[in-house]
């Protein structure tokens, strides 16, 4: 009963199905749920994380959740939130991305304790042995069509178009809930609140089917994450925060939450953190009296980063951070000079036998020589966060980072990186 109570605190509770049947259920003891996760890509992205930590927030709870990667699902594309008809990608790619979506989940539930421990499943194992006929006389029967097409993922595409194929997917997810029930007696699916159709017509499919229409099923929706500057949760001018550390470095996955407008942080304290509500409420205290500390945000920026990628890589992404806030660049490694400023202008360099005047230029810092007399005269440019104003420097005459790296600056904000090779 007190993940309710944790989720409805953290506003994390955004519809639910019979709110008192389901207390009455849960008083019976620990519940198996499932949340569904399609492979769209090779990694999940943020807006992933939500429903994962929800199923973390139950077994921590001591119920038993089901992680399920969409190995069938995302062969067909689900409708719901897409104003356009999804890209089908092949067979084997799909294969590929279910089974890295499988070990990235992997890295937040349990499977290994031995009171509730997480299941794993990929719904490919049931609908790619489907067949037609008998699917539709067994299963497609249960769905009347004036139903499905008051469904807000599908009504919402009729104006602009949806193929029998998308339109499909709400079959195939009931489907999935059917079969999670009939295996592990799962009695409870989760999801984003766009999802709440495909939850709802999953029900109707259990109970219509089972010789028990009063059987117990429930479902639960979480809020779709939205920013208060309006722009999309999840997306920065780079593009997409993903999962996986080679797609959004641990540096820059640490920099997204740092840079969490005040209007959000403590939501997104309860919704992506463990805090209780009483650290919550401490840093949202430090947030009204000392907003510059933005100890909220470091916060939010420490407990995310360590959940997704680790101790070791969130100390690491502070480091890398702490020492371009500084300018204290001589603190890091080679490895961790790439990382943080992989997002900036970078240029490899075999001849060093030239003048900063000549590398300016170079490297597109300046469009001319000339032009790099005037940046340097001006005091506009510094090499390792150091104002270099000497129009006679020669490139070897400066200390490298690492050994092998200059940064330089333009101004405040327009950085680039000197690799020298050979």
């Amino acid at each position: 009963m007190n993940i309710l109570n944790d989720l409805r605190d953290r506003g994390l509770l955004y519809q639910s199905t019979n709110e008192e049947a389901f207390l009455n259920r849960l008083r019976k003891g620990p519940i198996t749920l499932y949340c569904g996760f399609d492979p769209t890509s090779d990694s999940l992205h943020i807006g992933s994380l939500l429903p994962i930590l929800a199923l973390k927030r139950f077994q921590l709870a001591g119920h038993i959740p089901i992680a399920l990667v969409g190995g069938g699902t995302g062969l067909i594309g689900d409708p719901s939130g897409k104003a356009s008809e999804r890209t089908l990608n092949p067979q084997e790619t799909v294969e590929q991305w279910s089974q890295k979506i499988r070990k990235q989940l992997a890295r937040f539930l349990d499977f290994d304790t031995t009171l509730n421990p997480a299941i794993i499943v990929n719904n490919y194992d049931w609908l790619g042995s489907l067949q037609v006929i008998e699917f539709l006389r067994d299963i497609g029967k249960n769905f009347p069509l004036s139903t499905m097409l008051a469904k807000e993922s599908v009504e919402s595409r009729l104006s602009k178009g949806i193929s029998f194929t998308e339109f499909s997917y709400m079959i195939l997810q009931s489907y999935d809930f059917l079969k999670l029930n009939e295996l592990y007696n799962c009695e409870l699916q989760i999801g984003g609140s766009d999802q709440w159709g495909n939850i709802t017509a999953g029900i109707d499919l259990i109970r219509r089917i089972s010789a028990n229409s009063e059987k117990e099923i429930h479902g639960l929706t979480i809020p779709l994450v939205i920013k208060s500057d309006g722009t999309k949760f999840g997306k920065t001018e780079s593009g997409t925060i993903w999962l996986d550390a080679d797609k959004t470095s641990p540096y820059k996955f640490y920099q997204f939450w740092l840079n969490t407008d005040d209007r959000d942080v403590i939501q997104y304290l309860n919704y992506f953190t463990f805090l209780s509500k009483e650290e919550i409420a401490e840093l949202g205290k430090q947030l009204a009296t000392e907003p510059e500390k933005r100890s909220a945000q470091r916060t939010l920026a420490q407990h995310v980063t360590t959940l997704v990628h680790g101790q070791i890589a969130m100390e690491r992404a502070e480091k890398i951070s702490r020492a371009l806030f500084t300018g204290e660049l001589r603190e890091l490694s080679a490895e961790e000079i790439e990382e943080g400023l992989s997002d900036v202008p970078s240029t490899s360099v075999e001849n060093d036998q030239i003048s900063l005047v000549e590398l300016l230029a170079l490297i597109g810092t300046a469009p001319s020589k000339r032009g790099s007399r005037e940046l340097i005269q001006s005091g506009a440019i510094y090499i390792n966060d150091i104002r270099c104003n000497d129009i006679e420097t020669m490139v070897p005459q400066i200390q490298r980072l690492a050994g092998q790296y200059l940064v330089i600056r333009r101004g405040k904000k327009n950085y680039y990186l000197v690799k020298f090779i050979g």
